[in-house]
């Protein structure tokens, strides 16, 4: 018989409660979110409540818990851009998740390499492999977070990670992903296994 612990959020402060739910809802996607607030300063920090809402049309989700900067910018602007955050570049976003004052960009604090977007005001990662530029499309409130939706209006993926039939590489891209505590996660084995199709008795 399988002996398990059990709390509810009567039992923890919100914070436990919330460091124990983020270490069992793993891995997590970090969206790398890059804005420019109305006074030219472009920010950048990673969020790691992110994940795909919408097919068509095409929309992503990330979520600011309490107001960040990211929040305030991609509100006022109406744009915003999720760079992926590959292997290579982890000390910078983790870095990037330190408390810095508006007026300052994490671009500049961090040496950071900008790259112009195509569609969208605020700058691309130059180093991140991919990149989703985004139009504002809503935001929901819950409690102390805000989930920031953000229509997909261009995908600027860098060639050299793609295969020969145009589609990205998981190898290549090198996704980092975030568990509990302050702990990460790099790629892992990739198995890939075809959907099975119904098959009436």
């Amino acid at each position: 018989m399988v002996m398990r612990t059990e709390w509810t959020p009567k039992d923890l402060s919100g914070r436990d409660f919330y460091k124990l739910m983020t270490a069992v809802v793993v891995p997590r996607p970090i969206a790398w979110v890059s804005t420019t607030s109305t006074e030219g300063v472009d920010n950048l920090a990673p969020h790691s409540f992110f994940t795909v809402s919408c097919v068509e049309p095409p929309i992503v989700q990330f979520t600011s818990v309490r107001r960040k900067d990211s929040l305030a910018n991609a509100e006022e602007s109406g744009e915003f851009v999720v760079n992926l955050a590959p292997e290579w570049l982890q000390d910078q976003i983790n870095a990037s998740g330190t408390p810095y004052p508006a007026h300052l960009s994490e671009f500049d604090e961090l040496g950071v390499e900008r790259r112009a977007s195509s569609l969208v005001g605020p700058p691309r990662v130059a180093g991140s492999p991919a990149a989703l530029e985004c139009e504002l499309h809503s935001t929901l409130r819950l409690g102390n977070s805000t989930v920031v939706f953000g229509r997909v209006v261009n995908i600027a993926v860098d060639e050299a990670v793609l295969t020969e039939d145009g589609h990205p590489d998981v190898e290549l891209l090198r996704p980092l992903a975030r568990l509990g505590r302050n702990e990460w996660s790099a790629l892992g084995e990739v198995r890939a296994i075809d959907r099975l199709p119904y098959q009436p008795g």
